[in-house]
């Protein structure tokens, strides 16, 4: 099984990838981590993007359709994957499929996780963390036990992100609905795209994408 998820940032995406991994012995993949690795291993491949990534500019999508390639003819993505982060515009997301239709391969599913952006504004600005254990907290919806103590480890130093703040929040929300955004009528027309509540409970969320993809 191969899949997409789809969402504006902090959508949920990584945690529902999670569980997809783990429920359908799928692997995740990071267009991010995956550059970093290649540029880490100093293959050709890496030295490529690493010079682009030096110079500034956006590695190419010929190059990160190549990388996503190689990756997925390593022996643990037989059984599937998750593409978190690509396609984001709609000639990446031909280009994608070119490159599985000549492997024999297919997109089984795009998930795409709904969200409304005024909450999702308030649920990522007011998130914060332990300093010492990293136990994540919110300042409506997960506050500690005991005010400022952690609830995990009793330590009372707390942070946040810097960029977890509403303008950049909302300046990646707009990126999202200009690039991503319109990638969806693609998907739609060929008939896989899933659209789930992605402001719901975790656990519904999971729910839902798992009777999106029985169905």
């Amino acid at each position: 099984m191969n899949i997409i998820l789809l969402g504006a940032p902090g959508a949920g995406k990584g945690t529902q990838a999670k569980r997809l991994e783990d429920s359908h012995s799928l692997v995740q993949l990071s267009t991010g981590d995956m550059l970093r690795a290649a540029v880490a291993s100093g293959s050709d491949l890496g030295r490529q993007a690493k010079a682009v990534m030096d110079a500034g500019k956006l590695v190419a999508d010929e190059l990160i359709i190549r990388m996503i390639s190689d990756r997925i003819d390593e022996p643990d993505c037989k059984g599937g994957f998750i593409l978190d982060g690509f396609p984001r515009t709609s000639p990446q997301a031909e280009a994608l499929d070119k490159m599985l239709t000549g492997k024999g391969l297919r997109l089984d599913a795009v998930i795409e996780m709904k969200v409304d952006e005024d909450a999702l504004v308030e649920r990522i600005t007011g998130r914060y963390s332990c300093v010492k254990c990293g136990a994540g907290y919110h300042d409506k919806f997960q506050i500690p036990a005991k005010a400022g103590v952690c609830d995990r480890c009793g330590g009372t130093e707390f942070n946040r992100r810097a960029d977890d703040n509403e303008e950049t929040v909302r300046t990646r929300l707009e990126a999202y609905r200009g690039q991503t955004a319109p990638i969806l009528p693609y998907y739609r027309d060929k008939g896989i795209l899933k659209t789930v509540d992605g402001m719901a409970a975790i656990d519904e969320v999971t729910r839902q994408i798992e009777a999106g993809l029985a169905a």
